[in-house]
């Protein structure tokens, strides 16, 4: 059995753990909502911050990582928007909530515990260059597609000017705490301070607990959320994201001459599925949610099969 096997089957036992105690209600639905606040707003900012402050970076610059990553994105965001519009028929908005949906790796909830339990702390460091800067790009791009979309589908819609939309961004990213525990962490590693050993105990212990607590957290958000319809719809951004994404990225990956590790997680972070993000986002745009709630579902359900199905691949290129 590839050594891979064993951290796929945990991490996502941990997620059916969490699915099956909401269930059940063994849990109070408040205690869920409180899990993942502490996971958001403590838990993995905090992680990220220790990661990026003291974690050895030695496979040289990000770009390549990030050229490999991001292609497969707009690759992938891209077929979503034309399938959802020509093949189904939608209009312009929802064409951008599938790309977010078909595109968007749940790379902190679930890519997080599941590149620690696969290539350990230097896995986790690759990742985080990732992470750093996926989240600013990811609604950026969503906010003004979505401008695009409203003016496409209704000319005479007044558009918000650019300083609203400025403004409006700029301040999700600010208020984000895992955006904070970033420039947080980089703060303190461009000034070359060391964390005093009582602090970083504590940070580790905090931290300690982000990836278990993630996974638990997201079954219990996976239950709320559910299969909500449109299923083929969502069945046909599952297959891109899940099969697609991950085969654009080993591809841009390999031609660019990307390194074994950073290779490797920029393949299993394509691969994974979409996470609340793709909701929240569909939400706040006020279309697709049911789209992003049967996707997001299917999706983290199917993974557990197609991200083993990846790894294997890579290793055999590699």
């Amino acid at each position: 059995m590839p050594p891979f096997v064993e951290t796929i089957l945990v991490v996502f036992t941990l997620i059916a753990i969490g699915y099956g105690t909401a269930a059940v209600r063994l849990l109070r639905p408040a205690t869920g909502e409180g899990l993942s606040d502490f996971v958001f707003t403590i838990a993995v900012p905090l992680l990220l911050f220790r990661t990026i402050a003291t974690a050895t970076f030695d496979h040289g610059a990000p770009w390549a990582l990030w050229i490999t990553y991001f292609t497969a994105v707009l690759v992938t965001w891209s077929s979503a928007h034309l399938i959802i519009r020509a093949g189904f028929g939608r209009d312009a908005r929802s064409g951008v909530v599938a790309g977010v949906t078909a595109a968007f790796s749940n790379l902190v909830l679930l890519g997080i515990p599941f590149m620690s339990g696969l290539y350990g702390e230097p896995g986790l460091a690759v990742l985080s260059q990732l992470v750093s800067i996926h989240l600013p790009i990811m609604l950026g791009a969503s906010i003004i597609l979505f401008e695009w979309a409203v003016k496409r589908d209704n000319p005479a819609a007044q558009p918000k000017s650019a300083v609203t939309l400025v403004t409006g961004f700029l301040r999700q990213l600010v208020t984000n705490p895992l955006i904070i525990g970033i420039f947080a962490g980089l703060a303190v590693r461009l000034s070359g301070l060391a964390l005093p050993g009582v602090v970083d105990r504590v940070i580790a212990s905090l931290a300690g607990v982000a990836g278990p607590l993630a996974l638990f957290a997201m079954g219990i958000s996976l239950h709320g959320y559910g299969i909500r319809g449109q299923v083929r719809q969502a069945l046909a951004m599952v297959s891109l994201k899940l099969l697609l994404m991950p085969a654009v990225a080993l591809g841009m990956g390999l031609a660019l001459g990307l390194p074994e590790l950073p290779l490797k997680v920029a393949v299993a972070a394509a691969a994974l599925p979409a996470g609340v993000n793709s909701w929240l986002i569909a939400n706040r745009l006020g279309t697709g949610e049911r789209l992003a709630s049967t996707a997001m579902t299917l999706g983290t359900a199917m993974a557990a099969v197609t991200t083993g199905v990846w790894l294997l691949i890579v290793e055999a290129v590699l």
